[in-house]
């Protein structure tokens, strides 16, 4: 990424110097240290994932695959900071209720509180069956997680595992 900015921030000697000294140890400048932190890699990492999902609808279960291994990848610490960050607005609504639902179970199963935005997503006005087969369908009523079924979603799976 170019940069082609400055940001200048006020901080008293101390405060300069431990920054320096946290870079140091962390083998960073400053202005990386302090980017790292304000700006971590998960996040731009999570919100690409959600800008494909608006741009590539044709890739859609692959993004979600990919969506799935970054939320079981990420730590407490990290998943909690990027969810914070990102923007699911211009999602269509069976995406967003799929990447809400995925959010909520990858939470609940760290005992993170989830975003608040996660919460307004409505969920889809049909429902919508992980297979076509009829035959199924009872199963997956039953089946299908708490956060998957609020949202009219009807799967067999979801995070840490795959079908």
């Amino acid at each position: 990424m170019v940069k082609s900015s400055q940001l200048q921030i006020r901080v008293s000697h101390a405060q300069k110097e431990k920054m320096r000294n946290l870079a140091e140890q962390a083998g960073q400048d400053v202005s990386q240290w302090v980017l790292q932190r304000l700006l971590p890699p998960c996040v731009a990492q999570l919100q690409a994932l959600i800008d494909n999902l608006k741009h590539r609808p044709g890739q859609r279960s692959l993004i979600l695959a990919e969506l799935h291994d970054f939320l079981v990848d990420q730590d407490s610490k990290q998943l909690t900071q990027a969810l914070q960050e990102i923007d699911v607005g211009g999602l269509a609504p069976f995406e967003a209720n799929y990447v809400a639902a995925m959010i909520e179970t990858a939470c609940t199963n760290r005992n993170i509180v989830p975003p608040p935005w996660v919460a307004r997503v409505k969920p889809c006005t049909e429902p919508w069956f992980a297979s076509n087969l009829t035959s199924l369908r009872m199963y997956l009523l039953t089946a299908s997680p708490p956060p998957f079924r609020k949202r009219n979603l009807f799967v067999d799976s979801t995070l840490g595992a795959r079908v």
